[in-house]
């Protein structure tokens, strides 16, 4: 199989911001809502969503602030184990392994690949 048959839609942008409560006011002015909530280490993550569209926002000392500045696409994954495998046979950069966070209701654990502009790819799988 290919890392393409291990993933079946976009997650999520990943949105890092100084200023949170701007952030949730703009996407919330235009239609998402605040689903999810939580701390990673000394993040805050917020979690929008309007439709099958979602966008992860997340608290940074220095946002870069400039146009093209999204830090991340993840991919929703279907089996995390297998999607690694397949990754492990291309020729990009793997920027961090397997890793597990306790968000939503049961965690999620995702991998994160770089792409050829320096973008991140996360593929994430919640649990």
């Amino acid at each position: 199989m290919a890392l393409k048959d291990y993933y079946d839609r976009i997650n999520h942008v990943g949105v890092p911001t100084e200023d949170m409560a701007a952030t949730v006011r703009f996407y919330t002015d235009l239609g998402f809502t605040l689903i999810y909530e939580t701390k990673n280490g000394d993040q805050q993550v917020c979690f929008l969503e309007n439709g099958s569209i979602q966008i992860e926002a997340y608290t940074v000392e220095h946002a870069a602030n400039i146009r093209g500045a999204i830090d991340h696409l993840a991919l929703n994954c279907t089996d995390i184990e297998a999607a690694f495998e397949e990754a492990k046979k291309l020729p990009y950069k793997i920027l961090e392994g397997i890793t597990a966070l306790p968000f939503w209701d049961h965690g999620i654990r995702y991998f994160l690949i770089e792409g050829p502009n320096k973008e991140v790819i996360e593929l994430v799988q919640k649990l």
